[in-house]
């Protein structure tokens, strides 16, 4: 069991909008991947500058932010970071996951955010790119 925190940078110019990501995945998305903790990012510029300073382990980013949505923040991102934290986009319209490809995303999550879909999506992403391999 994993029992460091991850810190995961939730991106939205809407304040609204970050504590609903945060409420959905919840503090400890699932048992083996330990707690998450939160840095909100109200601006592009926010977000470059935690992860300028090694301190973001997965972004979560708002498709829909303005002015610069999270999709185009996470292409810029993977396209100019050799070692960019994975990224979800979160997306309005089911519809729109296909975007995500286009952003280079690691996950997609759809609204409304189902805690439990949330939660996965993160656990899954954090095993993924971020945890330590288990040994055995």
């Amino acid at each position: 069991m994993n029992t460091s925190a991850s810190n995961v940078c939730v991106f939205s110019h809407r304040a609204d909008v970050r504590d609903a990501i945060t409420t959905a995945i919840g503090r400890r998305p699932a048992p083996d991947v330990g707690r998450v903790r939160y840095t909100e990012a109200s601006t592009v510029a926010e977000v470059i500058g935690e992860v300028d300073a090694g301190r973001v382990d997965l972004l979560i980013l708002d498709g829909e932010a303005q002015p610069t949505g999270g999709m185009g923040v996470s292409r810029q991102l993977k396209n100019e970071l050799a070692d960019c934290p994975p990224t979800v986009v979160t997306v309005r319209r089911e519809d729109d996951r296909w975007l995500a490809t286009w952003s280079l995303a690691d996950a997609v999550l759809v609204y409304p955010l189902d805690p439990l879909t949330a939660a996965e999506c993160v656990a899954g992403v954090l095993r993924e790119h971020v945890l330590p391999a288990p040994h055995g």
